[in-house]
């Protein structure tokens, strides 16, 4: 009997199963020299598309490239001069022939270094809405803009380049939580089918994120081969992941907050005092009418900052002009007139 069944053969048994001549085997059997072993859970695994990347891993990848998206839709938005939005849609591992049949013909695809990591990496864009991006570059409005179906012009690729170079450095910035890269854009193509950085059946992750610029959407690929970044994956714990976070909300994200509110402007008001009046009085009020406040020009004044009593001080004169010296801070508990 043949090892290989014709497809004569293969029709009929299909045809059989159909038909319930013959019924499906839906529970497996283990044998072991342990006879105990009643309940086994068995889960099918795929040698084709190994999962060498752990659910943890993943987590912290995804962790990663959502803090990545949020800094390059802000960094497509100042740009573009239009609210850009970009979200991490989901997060997979294909083969990398998987994912390069995926992608449409002809694209915008490029090639990245990720030094002093050994290999290459992959960041694809969708026409559906580069051609958007540059419509609005152009000075268009991408309102009834038609999608062609053909490869970027040299002059479209120069327009391209400056998006790729800001992802690039949002991307650089996010993967130093983890490990110093300096992402790199080495080549470009518009047909994926010609790229080969990996073996077909080499494992890959692939990042999709999705960018929505007013009513245009569109799709962004970042694909990650497992060999490259082997070298890091044991820093791609959630655990060490958060920790950083952490670290990094407590240190330099708190002196970034605190460098640019340095420079924001603060109305000061100072509090010379009250009186009390008719409305007779106010309405034939006239220049050089005296009011009589409540407090001596000697007296400590309360000074506001945004409306809130901060400081006492006491009037002067400081290089022939009037000003104010502060004396003390006011507390929470102090009760000021």
């Amino acid at each position: 009997m043949p090892d290989v069944l014709d497809q004569s053969e293969v029709d009929a048994l299909l045809a059989a199963v159909d038909a319930g001549a013959v019924k499906e085997e839906t529970t497996a059997k283990v044998f072991s020299r342990n006879k105990r072993i009643t309940d086994v859970e068995i889960r099918t695994y795929d040698f084709k598309r190994p999962e060498r990347v752990s659910k943890d891993q993943m987590r912290a990848l995804e962790a990663l490239h959502e803090g990545f998206a949020r800094n390059f839709g802000a960094a497509l938005s100042g740009y573009l001069r239009t609210i850009v939005e970009v979200s991490v849609a989901n997060i997979e591992q294909l083969t990398f022939s998987e994912f390069i049949h995926a992608l449409p013909n002809p694209t915008c695809f490029n090639l990245l270094s990720a030094k002093p990591l050994d290999g290459q990496m992959c960041l694809e864009i969708s026409p559906l809405i580069i051609y958007p991006i540059i419509d609005r570059l152009l000075g268009g409005s991408s309102a009834d803009l038609f999608i062609p179906q053909r490869p970027l012009t040299q002059i479209e690729w120069r327009l391209v380049k400056r998006l790729t170079d800001r992802a690039l450095s949002n991307l650089s910035e996010a993967w130093s939580h983890i490990t110093k890269i300096g992402f790199e854009l080495t080549e470009t193509e518009s047909n994926p089918q010609l790229v080969q950085i990996v073996p077909p059946n080499e494992v890959v992750v692939v990042i999709g994120f999705e960018i929505k610029m007013g009513n245009r959407a569109g799709t962004m690929s970042f694909c990650i081969p497992y060999n490259v970044i082997e070298p890091v994956m044991s820093k791609l714990s959630q655990q060490n992941w958060f920790t950083y976070a952490k670290k990094a909300a407590d240190d330099s994200h708190s002196k970034a907050i605190e460098k640019s509110l340095s420079g924001a402007p603060l109305q000061v008001k100072v509090l010379l005092g009250q009186t009390t009046i008719k409305v007779d009085e106010l309405l034939n009020l006239a220049s050089g009418d005296i009011l009589q406040l409540d407090k001596p020009a000697s007296g400590e004044m309360v000074i506001q900052v945004e409306g809130k009593n901060k400081f006492t001080g006491v009037v002067g004169q400081y290089k022939g002009k009037r000003a104010l010296r502060i004396k003390r801070a006011i507390d929470a508990n102090d009760r000021v007139a």
